[in-house]
């Protein structure tokens, strides 16, 4: 459903549909369901016209709440901290939009982070309404992304991933792991753990399998070359740490260490170096690369 309002710097309007329940108006509703943003700061944005139904009616505090109907509105974040680095273009069509992502900087709006990612980024840069991402990459993660701008030829791309028909390679550097041939593959069974954004390892019928090499030494370090065959949250980060051979400066692998301000100086080196694919349209073989390097 297309909403009646409209992109705003960037950003695109939330919505939200409205549950069985007996909430007397719709601030009553809005205050109890979105207890973090205050009556103040809701009555503000309806009074402004930020708050409307489906039909594109402006909301006031004291309209009855109607179950089973859809509202929009900007979502909005005070005090967001800046990610200083920015993004590179690799390619743009009718179709797709290829994108160099840096470390940090988080692909879509997700809590504290709204205008300070990479969606919201390229939305005001490019004024592309429809455009989303059509895989994932962790906020850590920096490298090669994929974006749909065009709604009509989105689900054949997302069908290459689906299909298993693309072809991403990432590079990693961690410790050395002596003892094991190179190359080799390692596979695993990866569910949902604990806190709810780690994955973790357990017993029974693999779905996860990542490709491992080696592509230098220097020193104790080894920078790894990891072509994932499944896309399993966090697949990488997990499996070299259940190797003993954790990425540098992954704070989630092997455990979850204290939540604390970013440390622009100690990124996690992992890198998605590139993806290759034969086009749905054309028919040509695509490959794009990162021209991102880890510090090795």
């Amino acid at each position: 459903m297309k909403s009646p309002l409209p992109m705003r710097d960037g950003v695109s309007p939330s919505q939200q549909y409205l549950p069985v329940g007996l909430w007397c108006s719709m601030l009553a509703f809005l205050q109890q369901f979105y207890p973090e943003v205050d009556a103040a700061t809701w009555v503000a944005r309806m009074h402004k016209g930020e708050v409307v139904d489906e039909e594109g009616l402006c909301l006031m505090p004291d309209h009855a709440y109607r179950a089973g109907a859809r509202i929009y509105y900007y979502r909005e974040l005070e005090g967001e901290t800046p990610i200083p680095f920015e993004e590179t273009i690799l390619f743009q069509d009718e179709h797709l939009l290829v994108v160099d992502k840096p470390h940090f900087l988080p692909v879509v709006p997700s809590g504290r982070y709204l205008h300070e990612t990479l969606l919201v980024r390229l939305k005001r840069k490019f004024h592309l309404e429809h455009l989303t991402p059509i895989h994932r990459l962790d906020r850590e993660t920096a490298g090669v992304i994929l974006f749909s701008s065009n709604l009509a030829s989105r689900g054949d791309y997302q069908s290459l991933f689906h299909q298993r028909e693309i072809s991403k390679v990432y590079e990693a550097l961690a410790a050395t792991l002596p003892g094991r041939p190179f190359p080799f593959t390692y596979r695993s069974r990866l569910v949902a753990g604990e806190p709810f954004f780690r994955m973790q390892e357990v017993c029974g019928e693999s779905n996860a399998e990542t490709h491992i090499e080696v592509l230098k030494h220097r020193g104790d370090a080894v920078l790894y070359q990891l072509r994932p065959v499944t896309g399993k949250k966090h697949q990488l980060r997990v499996h070299l740490a259940a190797l003993g051979i954790p990425i540098v400066n992954d704070r989630f692998y092997p455990e979850l260490l204290p939540e604390k301000i970013d440390d622009f100086l100690q990124p996690l080196q992992l890198l998605a170096r590139s993806i290759c694919f034969k086009d749905p349209y054309t028919g040509q073989r695509r490959y794009f690369a990162s021209r991102r390097v880890l510090e090795f």
